[in-house]
């Protein structure tokens, strides 16, 4: 009996941890336990360079950015290091192939570099973007899917090449490479589009000799959901990393809107999922599909998130993913979590020959745990969790220093570019998980380069001054002056929040500085505690008491080598260890400043990467920016 009640409850305690996690964290962990190492397909051979593993990796980066658990980065990096030599050479890719699939992995090769600034990866991700550069095209100007099938685009080819293609653009000063990335989506668009219905055919063959391509148009015969599931997904990352100002950008977003507005019409309006062939759902033997069903979600969700489309649009994502849930995710009397209903592949041309028919899209394995449709499955879940708090801070926006904090540093390509604690930093010393966290609470980040004046603050509700520059940092640093602390003060009484997250002794400037930390009651000292020799990391742990306002989740974060801060009227402490003061926060006028002597949201801690994961700075970033978020008052919210 004893024996029983054990198993029984042995049981419960495992069905509870299995729904505490999100997911994603469930679908992952099926991933990792059946490809432990990502190398072996089947048990059997080592697997190729190939893109469903890539779709599955962007997933697992997601979660590594929510979670900051270091499992997720160490899964992706391992993938790929399987692959990279220290050369930068590609383990089984061969440029000659020309073949679109290989480009997306290429993705997984750039975040690596950004992280981990290994040359490396930049060399191999080099030579995927050569591919592009001599990929054959149609007259029209679209790349040729595979150099094996001539004058043809797939939608696949679309999310294979153009967010890699993109993502490069931004990081490495190509800024020509948007027309050409733009124009693969309106060559698609204008040759594949049925007006009609707004669906897409899967494939256009511009010499029409293909035995699967109509004879007047080229085009292939039916609406593949995957292949449109490619094109969307493709869509809203390229648009992501596509600057505003872009005079392509909005017609990618007119693209965007036809497309939703077409696979919203099919639609399955009982399950809320959506069918593989998409305009014949009582076809016989036509299934609903869990990969494009995945991707449709994902590319609605990401557009509401990014302001492509309305917040409306979520109603049609939100049926979706519940319908994906209830349809295609499973649990096994093992407790794993497994997806269901993922067709294996579906292609045209080729040999054996796939003619495009209906009776072929029929024919192709439907299977458990496909990478593809994992992938896609990790992806939506991860962006619909981004929706939870964006409400919270919708139409606000964080500003970050630049100015204060000027430092340049040269890429790889010897291009002067800001450096040390700025957004879109993914290595140790930049800011690029916090920015995350502001996003996913609605807060748009942006960057001062100049002064703070009363023009440049008025649009934002906070402003974020990080480690200004001392000497060492900057031969020609920007020292606060008595204009700026007028400004700052100003803008603050008004109802702004403003952040100073400073540091300790030799690495940063205190004199002109503490001129506007000063305005609030506070100080910063110029000496340097919480000091940490190697990884002694229990040196600069700092526990939180329960019921601490600012961090109410939170029991342990680090900070260490912090400079002493003594307060005045109206500043109080908020946190402390033993008598140092950790954080501290003044209301004046309308407005609220915290401030705390450590950049210490930078990526190094919050990561997980470096720190053990009972410190807990990712949530303390989490909850100090719902804190800040309502600090804002509510008429400076209103637009």
């Amino acid at each position: 009996m004893k024996r029983f009640i054990s198993i029984v409850l042995f049981s419960l305690t495992l069905l509870q941890a299995i729904h505490a996690q999100s997911p994603a964290e469930r679908m992952a962990a099926t991933i990792m336990k059946t490809w432990t190492d990502t190398l072996w397909v089947d048990g059997a051979k080592p697997t190729k360079w190939s893109y469903d593993l890539g779709v599955v990796l962007k997933g697992i980066e997601g979660l590594w950015y929510q979670t900051a658990d270091p499992k997720y980065f160490n899964y992706l990096q391992k993938s790929m290091d399987y692959f990279v030599e220290e050369n930068g050479n590609i383990r089984t890719y061969k440029i000659e192939d020309y073949n679109l699939d290989n480009i997306l992995d290429g993705r997984m090769l750039l975040t690596l570099y950004k992280v981990t600034s290994k040359e490396k990866y930049y060399k191999a991700a080099l030579t995927l973007r050569e591919q592009l550069k001599k990929q054959p095209r149609t007259n029209a100007g679209g790349y040729w899917h595979k150099k094996i099938y001539p004058h043809q685009m797939w939608l696949d080819g679309l999310y294979m090449a153009e967010p890699f293609h993109a993502e490069f653009a931004a990081d490495f000063n190509e800024p020509e490479a948007y027309k050409d990335i733009a124009q693969q989506f309106i060559v698609m668009e204008a040759k594949a589009r049925e007006p009609k219905s707004g669906l897409i055919y899967h494939g256009w063959d511009e010499s029409k000799e293909q035995k699967w391509a109509d004879p007047k148009t080229g085009l292939s015969p039916h609406f593949w959901a995957r292949a449109m599931g490619w094109y969307g997904m493709a869509l809203v990352d390229v648009m992501e990393r596509m600057p505003n100002n872009n005079p392509y950008k909005d017609s990618l977003k007119q693209i965007l809107i036809r497309f939703v507005t077409a696979i919203k019409k099919v639609q399955d309006p009982t399950t809320g999922v959506w069918y593989d062939i998409l305009n014949l759902p009582k076809e016989k033997g036509n299934y609903l599909e869990a990969s494009a069903s995945s991707m449709f979600v994902c590319t609605i969700a990401k557009a509401v998130r990014l302001g492509y489309l309305p917040a409306t649009w979520m109603a049609v994502a939100e049926k979706g993913y519940a319908g994906v849930l209830k349809e295609f995710l499973k649990v096994d009397e093992n407790g794993q979590t497994n997806l269901h209903g993922t067709v294996s592949v579906s292609g045209l041309g080729g040999n054996p020959y796939r003619d495009g028919s209906y009776a072929y899209y029929m024919s192709e394995k439907v299977i458990v745990n496909d990478k593809k449709g994992v992938g896609a499955f990790l992806q939506m879940a991860n962006e619909m969790a981004l929706h939870k708090n964006l409400k919270l801070g919708a139409g606000k926006s964080v500003l970050l220093d630049d100015w204060f904090n000027s430092e340049k540093k040269k890429d790889i390509l010897g291009i002067l570019k800001p450096y040390h604690y700025k957004w879109d930093e993914m290595y140790n010393n930049g800011f690029y998980l916090l920015g995350q966290v502001f996003n996913a609470h609605g807060v748009q980040t942006k960057t001062l380069s100049a002064a703070p004046t009363k023009e440049n603050l008025k649009n934002s509700e906070i402003y974020l001054i990080v480690d200004a520059d001392n000497i060492a940092d900057n031969p020609t640093p920007n020292y606060v002056q008595a204009k700026d602390i007028t400004a700052i003060t100003e803008w603050v009484k008004a109802g702004g929040v403003l952040v100073l997250l400073h540091n300790d002794k030799g690495n940063a400037e205190f004199e002109h500085f503490n001129q506007l930390a000063n305005s609030f009651g506070i100080h910063f000292n110029e000496d340097s505690y919480n000091r940490v020799q190697g990884n002694q990391y229990e040196t600069g742990a700092v526990m939180v008491p329960a019921g601490n306002p600012i961090l109410p989740n939170v029991k342990k974060i680090y900070q260490k080598e912090v400079s002493s801060i003594t307060l005045t009227a109206p500043a109080k402490p908020m946190l402390k260890k033993e008598e140092l003061i950790i954080f501290a926060t003044a209301k004046l006028g309308k407005g609220t400043v915290f401030a705390t002597a450590d950049p210490w949201l930078y990526n190094e801690y919050t990561d997980g990467r470096k720190l053990p994961m009972e410190y807990q700075n990712l949530q303390a970033a989490n909850d100090l920016v719902k804190w800040l978020i309502k600090q804002i008052p509510v008429k400076q919210s209103a637009k």
